[in-house]
């Protein structure tokens, strides 16, 4: 099993590897499942943006946070909107937080297709650090530490 992301913020790596998505997805460069969210500081009211892998189930949009508590879960929690960036285009968005119970069989599912090939199975646990045969309830409960969103469309 791949060490956990548990904590509440991300490996270094990940703010510089953030930086070079950014610019590849705003010039809309297709990178597979990453997109850009933009979602308002809690306490600036400032822009922060940042890629985002979105997971599509039953035609319903979510995020997940695999570093936990991180500072854009807190600042989408607070706002519960945000700018969704795919393709180049952007989408106003109502985000509301999904129960662990709920999220644990989405996260499930949203990633089973990943778990079929080697690489795909590898990526998958840097992420989720999850074994190929983990349970329904091993699902839930690293989502009580990981925060799901789901993402509608703002009318």
């Amino acid at each position: 099993m791949a060490a956990s992301l548990a904590g509440d913020h991300a490996p270094r790596l990940v703010p510089i590897a953030n930086r070079l998505v950014r610019r590849l997805a705003a010039l809309g460069v297709p990178l597979g499942p990453n997109v850009l969210l933009t979602v308002r500081g809690r306490t600036s009211g400032l822009p922060h943006t940042f890629p985002v892998a979105l997971m599509k189930t039953d035609g319903r949009l979510f995020i997940q946070s695999p570093y936990g508590q991180v500072q854009w879960v807190k600042n989408l929690r607070a706002d519960g909107r945000a700018t969704l960036t795919r393709s180049g285009k952007a989408e106003e968005v109502d985000a509301v937080e999904v129960t662990p119970e709920q999220a644990g069989p989405i996260l499930q599912a949203a990633i089973a297709p990943y778990l079929r090939n080697r690489l795909g199975a590898a990526v998958s646990r840097v992420f989720v650090p999850l074994p190929p045969d983990a349970s329904a309830d091993d699902y839930v409960e690293h989502v009580r530490s990981h925060p799901m969103f789901e993402l509608r469309p703002r009318a």
